[in-house]
């Protein structure tokens, strides 16, 4: 079997949300914006797929990256050699971490396809189901509104809830900021509303997403160690790690880091020898499913949890085929006020994380990474690309 073609399907996607001036999104009238599927041909006629762009936080690529720096790779090679391609890629001084990680998750995807089973079973199953927890938006308003978040949370079903609270915005406005001065007062004042509304036995967890100083962040762990929180996420600028050591060392909380610190799992085994952080953290957009795997098994070798960062069918994956020890959640989120999460997207027909009233969510066990396209609604929404009409339309998948 060789690949025959790589190609990337753009299509329109209402969304809620916009870019800030700041470098962070805020709510926004609907309006359109681009999801992309990546798509991988072989001479056998087995196709592979990964998906990114504004619904979800994962890389989507693009037409010209793929065309100049993927297919030159990739055309011609045997789909089974997933490591080598990986390496040519990650060695590819034109390929960014997150389209790695787009390619590899469709390699993986072809891959379990071929063989009729899921990607976890490719990897090695351990469970096909984790338990979830509810990841709110940030700046959502008062305490008030995340207290009822979390009770509607854990009248849902969720065990656990993690709060974003004030990120790049003012706490009383919520117009958008610098993201520095941070807000650790008013992100204790959620927390402390939260803790109230769900009472001491629901696992609750904090990410100021990178925006507290060394004093900040040591201010805010001590308030979360005296609320019973379980974890505190990225409370600094991850480009530094002493200050993470030195906080994991002032702390008793675990601190989950890094979130979002380029290096694969290269960089999280320097924070490991560093001791710079509790529990690990990464996801598909660094490295795709070959380096995540990589990270939590170097975790799991070393005793420590490695919790994964946002959800998505490639780290659904990755969950499937390690246990609760070493990963024990699926986050599932962002999460708002009276918007129904369970809805799936318009261009799925069912959602990667279903989840049951006892608050697991069930991981997909169809061949490859479980993708439930809506081809009707892709096809009725493609933007313009080469070999299609004037509207954008073509015949998929």
């Amino acid at each position: 079997m060789k690949i025959t073609d790589v190609e990337v399907i753009s299509f329109r996607l209402p969304i809620n949300s916009r870019g800030t001036k700041w470098g962070y999104g805020e709510a926004s009238a609907q309006h359109d914006g681009v999801q992309s599927i990546t798509r991988i041909s072989t001479d056998s006629g087995q196709v592979g797929y990964s998906s990114g762009g504004v619904h979800s936080y994962f890389y989507g690529a693009n037409a010209a990256e793929v065309e100049s720096v993927i297919k030159p790779l990739l055309v011609g090679q045997d789909p089974w050699d997933r490591e080598l391609l990986w390496h040519w890629m990650a060695q590819h001084r034109g390929i960014s971490e997150g389209l790695l990680g787009n390619i590899d998750s469709a390699l993986w995807d072809l891959a379990g396809r071929v063989a009729g089973v899921s990607v976890a079973q490719l990897l090695g199953r351990a469970r096909t189901k984790v338990k979830a927890y509810a990841s709110t938006a940030p700046n959502l308003g008062s305490p008030d509104v995340y207290a009822d978040l979390a009770r509607s949370a854990r009248n849902r079903g969720y065990q656990a809830f993690k709060v974003h609270a004030y990120i790049f915005a003012d706490p009383k406005t919520l117009a958008p900021t610098p993201g520095k001065p941070s807000s650790p007062r008013e992100d204790v004042e959620v927390c402390e509303a939260v803790r109230d509304a769900v009472g001491p036995d629901m696992t609750l967890m904090h990410d100021p997403w990178g925006v507290y100083s060394y004093q900040e962040a040591v201010y805010v762990g001590r308030e979360l160690e005296r609320l019973g929180f379980y974890f505190y996420e990225h409370p600094m600028d991850e480009r530094r790690t002493d200050p993470y050591r030195r906080l994991c060392q002032e702390l008793d909380i675990p601190v989950c880091s890094p979130e979002l610190t380029d290096g694969m799992h290269y960089s999280r085994a320097e924070w490991l020898l560093q001791k710079a952080s509790d529990i690990g953290r990464i996801d598909i957009n660094f490295g795709g499913i070959t380096a995540c795997k990589k990270a939590v098994d170097m975790y799991e070798s070393f005793g420590v949890p490695c919790e994964m960062h946002v959800g998505g069918h490639g780290n659904a994956a990755i969950l499937g085929a390690t246990t609760e020890e070493t990963c024990e959640f699926f986050e599932r989120g962002l999460l708002y006020p009276d918007v129904d999460y369970d809805q799936p997207p318009l261009y799925l027909n069912t959602p990667c994380d279903p989840m049951d009233a006892q608050g697991y969510v069930h991981l997909p066990q169809s061949p490859g990474l479980g993708y439930d396209f809506n081809w009707d609604y892709i096809n009725d929404n493609l933007i313009n690309r080469p070999g299609t009409g004037a509207d954008g339309r073509q015949v998929l998948p």
